[in-house]
């Protein structure tokens, strides 16, 4: 299934909605976190007008959730004149699996408009990501990653910082749930330092959105630099810096995992 696909599925059931996902976009035993969340958002989104923005996404991953038949819901916690919160789960049966905070805002008058800069990196040699079926994680099949600086995972390297050019294997119109799905693309940079396969898992995500729109986007050579920020007793935080095709700033991110090693 496409990512596209995938978010079409999402259908109203009940007092919640509906969705379906292979098996292709399975991370481990769980469903691809950046799906997660976009499966979260496409039921946040049908509460708020089309045309207000996502601000600020926030997602607790709680238990791993298999591929199949999924279900979602969603309720608004607060709207406000312009601003406008809301929450949303996972769920199988009475446990929930992920949940997610999302903060909708309209544009207010501001004399404040700046926005960071893309910098260059210098790719000596670029490595890309070639996907494994049986040793790489399924979702991945779906992604055309190049390391263009940092090491590749299992690798035994030693940096802490990563940048990554990746497209999404898909079609269609871009809007913000490609932004979570490339958001969250990377894997944790600590499991570049291992020199063989060990399992990790994201506990809790952060995601802040720099852009009103994403329509004027393509699928294609999105950028994420990263950096891992501290390590310790098995967890491990992590930053990055989303960058659209042309070098537009989309979103910052943080995420905070665990290593089992």
């Amino acid at each position: 299934m496409q990512f596209s696909e995938v978010m079409q599925s999402v259908i109203p059931h009940g007092d919640g909605w509906h969705a379906m996902v292979g098996e292709d976009w399975l991370q481990g035993r769980s469903v691809f976190g950046g799906l997660q969340a976009a499966l979260a958002l496409r039921a946040m989104r049908a509460l708020v007008p089309a045309d207000m923005p996502l601000r600020s996404l926030q997602t607790t991953f709680v238990a791993p959730v298999p591929a199949g038949p999924i279900s979602i819901r969603a309720r608004c916690l607060r709207r406000g004149r312009s601003a406008i919160q809301l929450e949303a789960s996972l769920i199988d049966g009475e446990q929930t699996l992920c949940r997610v905070l999302g903060v909708f805002g309209s544009a207010r008058p501001s004399a404040l408009n700046f926005q960071p800069v893309q910098p260059p990196v210098a790719a000596k040699a670029p490595r890309e990501l070639h996907y494994v079926e049986g040793r790489m994680p399924a979702f991945t099949q779906h992604f055309r990653a190049c390391w263009l600086r940092g090491d590749l995972p299992f690798s035994g390297g030693r940096q802490r910082e990563s940048v990554v050019r990746v497209s999404l294997r898909d079609e269609g119109p871009v809007d913000e749930i490609h932004v979570l799905a490339f958001g969250d693309f990377i894997p944790p940079i600590a499991l570049s330092m291992f020199d063989r396969p060990i399992p990790g898992s994201s506990l809790t995500w952060m995601l802040e959105l720099l852009r009103d729109r994403h329509d004027d986007l393509v699928l294609d050579d999105w950028r994420i630099d990263a950096q891992l920020i501290a390590a310790r007793d098995g967890y491990t935080q992590q930053d990055v810096m989303l960058w659209g095709p042309n070098g537009e700033p989309v979103a910052l991110s943080r995420q905070s995992m665990v290593v089992f090693g």
